[in-house]
C-alpha cells in the first residue's frame, strides 16, 4: 500500500513538473515570436495579441484540468482499493 502511494506521489510530481516546464518553454518561445511579429508589423498588434491570449487561456484551462486529475489521483486513488 505504501509503495503504491509512493509511486503515485512520484508520478504526480513528474506530471506537474513536466507540465510546468513545457508550458513555460512554450509560452517563452511564443512570446519571442510575438515580439518579433509585432516588431516587423506593428499595425497588426491587436490581432496578434488577441490570438496569443486565446492560446494562453486554453493552456491555463488545460493546466487546471491537469490539477483536477492530479487531485483525483491523490485523494481517490483507484489502485489503493
Amino acid at each position: 500500500m505504501e509503495s503504491i502511494l509512493a509511486a503515485t506521489m512520484g508520478a504526480v510530481g513528474t506530471m506537474l513538473g513536466l507540465a510546468f516546464l513545457g508550458i513555460g518553454i512554450g509560452l517563452g518561445i511564443m512570446g519571442a515570436r510575438v515580439a518579433e511579429a509585432i516588431g516587423r508589423n506593428p499595425e497588426t498588434k491587436s490581432d496578434v495579441v488577441s490570438g496569443v491570449m486565446i492560446v494562453a487561456i486554453v493552456l491555463a484551462v488545460l493546466l487546471l484540468l491537469l490539477f483536477a486529475f492530479v487531485f483525483l489521483l491523490l485523494f481517490f486513488n483507484p489502485l489503493t482499493i
